[in-house]
């Protein structure tokens, strides 16, 4: 288990434009070996990052196959929709197959859309085990959570579920489908892009403090891959231990 790569840029377009680099440098290689791409994204300014960056991406998006590490469970014309930010803003500009982006079904119930979903996941990459990602693209909220997994709620604990509900979010909307820690640290390659001065307190704590009870963020840690972390410099300006790009 790795310990983190902290990358810092001088701003947050160099943030972007690196963690666009990495996912398709690791589209790639993901292709090259194994003949598919497996991703899991995130919504807020990962997507922007990505949506805004991946457009003219060179590589074959029929290997790629896209998948939400959570989820609001809100109906696509909603525009807390991530799937629908994603599709609106990349998809609808590039080649894109329709069939190889996986969003919730949000008709369902909360609590059998997650099901649901998990089976999906399963179905696409044809195993009965964990399956492995080969990139998740996360996000960091404020309070230290990523993909929807707060501070000090049970979803943390959880051990079997790679999909799981959430009716009790403390950040709107309430319900939501997320991923869990089984399945994000199976991942090979877990990155998280943060920035703003806003950010510098939380990242202390998540990259640096040794705190009882860890924070969502700080409890990334895949077993056999990296976890990597690219920050503008004001988000940085509280961490002693990082590499300066």
């Amino acid at each position: 288990m790795a310990a983190p790569t902290v990358q810092v840029f001088d701003s947050d377009k160099n943030v972007a434009d690196n963690l666009c680099s990495l996912v398709i440098r690791k589209a790639k290689d993901a292709i090259n070996s194994r003949g598919q791409f497996f991703i899991g994204v995130s919504g807020g300014s990962a997507a922007k990052f990505l949506c805004d960056g991946l457009e003219k991406a060179e590589t074959n998006w029929s290997k790629w196959r896209i998948f939400f590490c959570d989820e609001r469970h809100v109906p696509f014309t909603n525009p807390e929709c991530t799937y629908s930010v994603y599709k609106n803003n990349l998809l609808s500009k590039i080649n894109f197959p329709p069939e190889n982006i996986y969003p919730i079904n949000p008709d369902l119930p909360v609590e059998e859309c997650a099901v649901d979903y998990a089976k999906k996941i399963s179905t696409v990459f044809a195993t009965t085990d964990l399956p492995v990602f080969d990139v998740l693209v996360l996000g960091m909220g404020p309070d230290g959570h990523t993909c929807s997994l707060f501070p000090d709620h049970p979803l943390l604990q959880e051990t079997e579920k790679i999909v799981a509900p959430i009716s009790d979010s403390p950040k709107p909307p309430p319900c939501r489908v997320t991923m869990t820690y089984p399945v994000i640290n199976k991942c090979r390659c877990a990155v998280f892009a943060s920035c703003g001065a806003g950010k510098a307190e939380i990242l202390k704590r998540v990259l640096e403090g040794n705190e009882e009870k860890p924070l969502p963020a700080s409890r990334v840690k895949p077993e056999q891959g990296e976890v990597i972390w690219m920050l503008d410099a004001p988000a940085a300006a509280n961490l002693k231990n990082y590499s300066k790009m």
